[in-house]
């Protein structure tokens, strides 16, 4: 392919220049005869022929190379349609009005233009100016033209350019009046104008051809390098991810050696004490290998040894040949009633390396199939985090080697322009009326749309039926979209291995799915609910916990604050909080384009500096370098602390600081309340203080970036974005230790023992409580650091940079998840 594009370039390129040299040829020798510059034509219009039937075969090869002579194709079309029409001859065709002598312009010959201004808008007047060009007033110019003696008539004499197709005229009086024909212009056609705007046309398209080409090849190789630099960094944060979990395990399991090796032994060391079975006596580790599908299994007693002056249990085994992973358990005995550690429903599993089956071929884990079926899906219906999560964890386990699908509904009012390749496929009848089925691609993810014939899904929203004067809510809509889901995996001869569903939109799949579905031809699924809210839908909630395989939410945190909770209580051993990650590709500060400059953790004091001014210019407000800039993006909820996010502004303030915010509230009062304090604030800070009381893409970005630190005061946050995107472009975070942002921010001053436990070192700043003086606690510390050690702010703005808050480590814990469904 790459030397077919190559080809293709080459072709387009020698079309050009041979365009060039007879244009050349055919100009420099003028005036020539004209039989001659018709045979130059002619020769012209064979070579470019050739080369232009060659260069579209060869593109025709090559996928990128065939869109490109597409485009060439279309844009070549587009220029030439407008002087196709001007062929038919002289426009407008009254010899009364106007004539040219030659009748057919010659071009590389002179052509005299005779005008009346009789009638016209130009009657009267003594001075009249011409001006012409050709093809589109390319060249455009103008000459005063001279009165012929005794008549009306104005005449000049203007030459026609080698490469003209079709003259363009109007007529002045060398001020404002023009005569224009109507606005249409006056127009004439060369000699051979036909010939020449082909000509002109497969020279615009070989000529857009090479340029497209050439752009394209840059482009790729600037995505090629900005690819293998994210690959490496992806690499390494998945080596540290996999070192930091080996080593959080130590303390109850690790083998020597480390790393287990197929056909070699291995001894695995166990901690009892710190596990269900501490105290004792006898332990048995229980196992298999491949996911427990191997023929060999083993029950084997551990001995007691010490090290480094500790209790542990210590077993030797061999690895078979044919082996990728060791799958096994901890019991205090093989009798009845024997106490069990099996990671909380997780098991134990060892990866193992060099595994082959007898004919010599690797072995490697089946890829699971999962279908998400999910009401909400980034970029293109996206409300809140949910959307984020659903594309995002597709993405990561995808990247795993797994097969992931989602499923939608098909909104009216979706960003379709995100969607790549629509289009129809074989629909379903089902819930009293025909239900289309379209697939798409969806950044990366391919993605089914259900668009049911009875309309609940164009109503022009995707949350709010509740409140129209219809008998139809959101949750009878998304109930039956729940089951539609499911149908047509029936329907469609779908099986996969999961089905992840999400909120108490879609939890209705895990009940139907196993009172409809599993025993009358979908039997092979199990089911994962993730809860992102629990706020919302607590009875459907709960229903999905009851039925589903595993259950998850958004949060190490959020799963302990909500674990009390009666949807949950009872179900608290199928139970797992796993911190959502975000996108690297999406969030990166050296390959984003709402940002004046990229940079990284080499050069984050420069590339923060010149987002700032971006940013303080977009505010209009002064830029002070020397003082800390504290951003706010959020929903101005009373979910989101607004009573602290407005002290922490007047605090800030007062400290000599600036402040950018970004953000609107559903509930008008709250918002009016907001506006006040903007007006406010223009009146006494307007140098300072900034609220941009709507929501904007592009300035979040610039928030991101441009911000010294970000508050995030919310009163409970299942896990929280805003302050992972925000170390990811080196803004400092000052939160509230709360659900996810608990398990992502350690304190500078307090947390250094836990951010140890994660592999990091402390990123931001946290507070309990929920008043004033306890948001100042941490607002102050930051304040002051930034006043106080600048390098150690620049430092800690570094360290916030470098750390792995995507879904490297997030989705290979769902993965373990969906491996533990499978086995219920």
């Amino acid at each position: 392919q790459a030397q077919a594009a190559a080809e293709a370039e080459a072709q387009a390129q020698a079309a050009a220049e041979a365009q060039a040299a007879a244009q050349a040829k055919a100009s420099v020798a003028a005036p020539v005869d004209l039989d001659e510059e018709l045979e130059i034509e002619q020769e012209l219009l064979a070579q470019l022929r050739l080369t232009y039937a060659e260069t579209e075969h060869i593109s025709a090869a090559i996928p990128s190379a065939a869109k490109d002579w597409e485009t060439a194709v279309n844009t070549s079309a587009t220029k030439i349609a407008g002087l196709s029409k001007h062929l038919g001859g002289i426009a407008p065709n009254d010899p009364k009005l106007w004539t040219l002598d030659p009748a057919v312009p010659v071009p590389g010959f002179p052509v005299t233009v005779s005008y009346c201004p009789d009638n016209r808008v130009l009657h009267g007047k003594s001075n009249i100016v011409l001006h012409y060009g050709s093809n589109d007033w390319t060249g455009a110019a103008k000459v005063r033209m001279q009165q012929l003696a005794s008549t009306k008539m104005f005449v000049a004499t203007v030459d026609v350019p080698a490469h003209a197709a079709v003259m363009d005229f109007v007529f002045s009086d060398g001020g404002a009046t023009y005569d224009n024909a109507d606005k249409q212009d006056f127009h004439a056609p060369v000699r051979n104008a036909s010939q020449k705007l082909e000509i002109a046309r497969m020279s615009g398209v070989l000529e857009k051809f090479e340029e497209l080409t050439t752009a394209r090849a840059t482009k790729e190789e600037a995505d090629r390098i900005k690819n293998e630099r994210r690959s490496k960094a992806k690499a390494e944060a998945k080596a540290k991810a996999s070192a930091v979990t080996l080593k959080q395990r130590q303390h109850v399991l690790y083998t020597s050696p480390a790393q287990a090796q197929a056909g070699q032994s291995l001894e695995v060391y166990y901690n009892p004490n710190n596990t269900c079975l501490a105290g004792s006596s006898t332990v048995y580790m229980i196992g298999s290998w491949n996911r427990w599908s191997h023929t060999e299994t083993f029950k084997l007693p551990m001995s007691e040894v010490l090290v480094n002056g500790e209790r542990r249990m210590v077993v030797e085994l061999n690895a078979p040949a044919d082996v990728f992973v060791m799958d096994f358990v901890f019991s205090n005995g093989l009798h009845d009633g024997a106490t069990y550690d099996n990671r909380g429903n997780m098991d134990y599993h060892i990866p193992v390396l060099g595994g082959k089956d007898a004919a010599g071929v690797a072995v490697k884990e089946k890829p699971l199939h999962v279908v998400s079926v999910s009401v909400e899906m980034a970029p293109i219906a996206k409300v809140g985090g949910l959307g984020d999560v659903v594309t995002s964890l597709g993405l990561a386990v995808q990247a795993e080697g797994h097969k992931v699908e989602v499923v939608l509904p098909k909104y009216d009012v979706m960003k379709y322009d995100h969607i790549q390749d629509l289009k129809e496929e074989e629909g379903f009848n089902w819930g009293g009326c025909y239900n289309h089925v379209y697939s798409g691609t969806v950044e990366g993810v391919k993605t089914y749309f259900i668009d049911p014939d009875n309309g609940m899904f164009k109503v022009g929203m995707i949350y709010g039926t509740d409140y129209l004067p219809m008998p139809l809510t959101d949750a009878e809509r998304f109930g039956f979209f729940s089951r539609a889901a499911l149908e047509w995996m029936l329907q469609s001869g779908r099986q996969p291995d999961i089905i992840h569903c999400h909120d108490w939109q879609t939890a209705p799949v895990a009940k139907v799915y196993w009172e409809d579905y599993h025993n009358y031809g979908l039997g092979n699924p199990r089911v994962v609910f993730t809860i992102h809210n629990l706020d919302f839908g607590q009875s459907l909630v709960r229903e999905a916990m009851d039925y589903s395989q595993i259950g998850t939410t958004v949060s190490r945190s959020y799963a302990q604050e909500i674990s009390g909770h009666d949807s949950i209580s009872h179900q608290l051993s199928k139970f797992h909080g796993v911190v959502n990650g975000i996108d690297p590709d999406i969030w990166d500060p050296a390959d984003d384009k709402a940002l004046p400059i990229s940079y990284g953790m080499e050069n984050v004091a420069e590339g923060k500096a010149a987002c700032r001014q971006a940013l303080c210019s977009r505010s209009n407000i002064s830029n002070k370098s020397d003082v800390p800039l504290v951003g706010v993006v959020t929903r101005l909820t009373h979910q989101k602390g607004i009573h602290l996010i407005k002290h922490a502004i007047h605090r800030a303030l007062e400290r000599g600081c600036q402040v950018v915010l970004l953000g609107s509230a559903p509930d008008p009062n709250v918002q009016q309340e907001f506006q006040d304090l903007a007006n406010a604030l223009k009146q006494n800070h307007f140098n300072d203080a900034c609220l941009h009381l709507y929501y904007d893409e592009a300035l979040s970005h610039l928030i991101y970036a441009g911000a010294d630190m970000l508050l995030v005061p919310s009163m409970f946050e299942p896990c929280g974005l805003s302050q992972l995107i925000a170390m990811r472009y080196g803004t400092v975070p000052v939160v509230r230790r709360t659900g996810g942002l608990a398990d992502t921010v350690f304190d500078y001053d307090h947390d250094h023992a836990k951010a140890e436990w994660e592999g990091m070192t402390p990123n931001g700043f946290q507070f309990d409580g929920t008043e004033a003086h306890d948001i100042d606690y941490a607002l102050n510390r930051a304040i002051d650091l930034f006043y106080d050690d600048r390098e150690k702010w620049t430092a800690l703005q570094a360290n916030c940079m470098s750390q792995d808050w995507s879904w490297n480590r997030p989705a290979l814990d769902y993965i373990e998840l969906y491996h533990a469904a499978r086995k219920h």
